[in-house]
């Protein structure tokens, strides 16, 4: 579901904003950070870049139908009344 790369770019940043006195530590937290990325990361709810494109593209599709409707039902209205006052 992620991208390892992006997880090892984070787990690398990580690494690198470990004070130079630890560096024997290093190895050792690089392989933490990737659990923990990978665990939480895998607990959260995200959708793929592609799924919220498509679900953006059919949101505005939606969108562009129900103000083609409320114009309609506009439209509509104001013919009844026009009859109506007739």
């Amino acid at each position: 579901m992620f991208d390892p790369k992006s997880i090892d770019d984070i787990a690398s940043r990580l690494i690198n904003a470990i004070p130079p006195g630890l560096n024997n530590f290093k190895e050792d937290m690089d392989k933490n950070f990737h659990a923990i990325l990978q665990s939480t990361l895998g607990r959260l709810d995200l959708v793929t870049r592609e799924e919220f494109e498509v679900q953006k593209a059919m949101l505005a599709k939606t969108r562009a139908k129900l103000e083609a409707l409320e114009k309609r039902v506009l439209d509509i209205e104001a013919q009844v009344l026009d009859k109506a006052e007739l």
